[in-house]
């Protein structure tokens, strides 16, 4: 069994996107630019919000970090994102997810620019992807084709089953994974599916995204199957300092011992997140310095 580790792969595609920026500031003059806007104090959010504020900086990019209290108004978010949009220092514009209760999160990210619209969230940056145009690819899910791609595993003609349907990690990697030049033949399970195991026995890759522990176990593989568990979830633990442990939504020991390859929890998917946003931001510069 072989362990993927995205800490690795993250590191090597950060030092391409880094040397990119650079090539971009000799020849054209232009630094790229990520403005990441938080509203309140979400723990979770903040965390993530000081790691993509880091990496910006390891890169050689402007990062413009803005945070708003919880009170804000729907309309003044909308605001700040239009006048964002202007911005010509400003080539990625990310809106830290979820938003407080009264801000339709929806009305927020179909305010983005799709051509500074970095999380691949907007509708027509959606559209795009799902019709194979040129388009900037949702975060997460890119970064689980990198991975696979990593694991030294030739997705074309392969079958790949996606437990889970979000928007931002399941519709959108069984979307990438059908794609054309990936190839894939998708099956894509959710609570409504009869007989998970069915499916996941046959299927070459899974990937894992239902937030829910223990959701695919190792009796539930075929082996030799790579395993993408995009799950992060906190499970009580006395022997740990903070109470808890991390794990994903596969169940690592057993799932281990019968795949070929696994993403582990932490270290896998979470680094490629933030890499990835890193890669749409320079991307967008490039195409604004035309």
């Amino acid at each position: 069994m072989k362990t993927i580790d995205g800490k690795l792969l993250a590191a090597n595609l950060r030092a391409e996107i880094a040397a990119g920026v650079s090539r971009l500031k000799d020849e054209t003059g232009k630094v790229p630019g990520l403005a990441v806007i938080l509203v309140g104090e979400n723990p979770a959010s903040v965390s993530y919000v000081t790691a993509k504020e880091k990496a910006c900086r390891e890169a050689g990019m402007l990062s413009r970090e803005i945070r708003l209290a919880a009170e804000t108004t729907e309309a003044e978010l909308v605001g700040l994102v239009k006048s964002l949009n202007d911005d010509p220092a400003i080539h990625g514009i990310l809106v830290q997810l979820p938003l407080p209760k009264h801000i339709s999160e929806k009305s927020v990210i179909d305010a983005i620019s799709p051509e500074k619209d970095v999380d691949g969230f907007t509708p027509v940056n959606a559209g795009r992807m799902m019709i194979g145009e040129r388009c900037f690819l949702p975060c997460t899910p890119h970064g689980i084709i990198k991975l696979i791609e990593f694991s030294g595993m030739d997705l074309c003609g392969s079958h790949a089953v996606v437990i889970g349907r979000s928007n931002i990690v399941g519709k959108p990697v069984a979307a990438l994974l059908a794609r054309r030049e990936t190839n894939a033949t998708v099956t894509l399970c959710h609570t409504g599916t009869r007989d998970l195991a069915h499916f996941t026995r046959d299927a070459d890759v899974v990937i894992v995204a239902t937030g829910r522990p223990g959701t695919l176990t190792g009796d539930m593989l075929k082996p030799g199957a790579v395993v993408i568990d995009v799950g992060v979830n906190r499970v009580p633990d006395a022997s740990r300092s903070k109470g808890f442990r991390l794990v994903g939504d596969a169940d690592f020991e057993s799932c281990a011992a019968v795949a070929g390859a696994i993403t582990p929890v932490p270290g896998g998917v979470g680094p490629m997140t933030i890499t990835m946003l890193l890669w749409n931001t320079l991307e967008a510069a490039r195409r604004a310095a035309v």
